[in-house]
């Protein structure tokens, strides 16, 4: 067992838990993240083999891919902070398992890369302009949607 420590103004503390305490802690975590991760890659790659891009053409896939992601996180972050009183594995298996599955800034990075190499500077230029717009404006507008759906059912 270590011993407590002090902090600059002399107060103090406990002692962290063991390392392996902290780990075996962390793990239905880690486990719930991974899970969610894999849920949220199939779905997005099934989008991706429905809607291919065509060489040199906006990528509306991965595009809209991250739109939705962004919107569903949106709705997802009021109704777990305001309304419902979830388990402690629900915000980091769906919010950074599956969306974080689902949405993906690598993919984004690769189709703009891509346009670019290929000669297709315009398309490429709108797609790095577009997505991060498009997205921020999904959370934000999905979060004010919700919070005001939720407003008018409080009676």
């Amino acid at each position: 067992m270590t011993a407590p420590e002090t902090d600059r103004l002399g107060r103090t503390r406990p002692a962290p838990p063991p390392r392996r305490r902290r780990v075996r802690a962390q793990a239905p975590v880690v486990g719930v993240v991974a899970l969610g991760g894999g849920i949220g890659a199939v779905a997005r790659y099934a989008v991706s083999l429905g809607w291919p891009v065509h060489p040199g053409g906006f990528p509306w896939a991965t595009f809209w891919v991250n739109v939705t992601g962004c919107a569903v996180i949106g709705v997802f972050m009021v109704v777990i902070t305001d309304v419902w009183a979830a388990h402690r594995l629900v915000r980091p298996f769906f919010g950074t398992g599956v969306l974080g599955g689902f949405t993906t800034f690598s993919t984004y990075a690769v189709d703009s890369r891509q346009l670019f190499a290929t000669g297709h500077a315009g398309t490429g230029l709108a797609y790095l302009a577009a997505t991060p717009v498009a997205a921020l404006t999904a959370v934000g507008l999905a979060a004010w949607a919700t919070r005001r759906v939720l407003e008018r059912r409080q009676p």
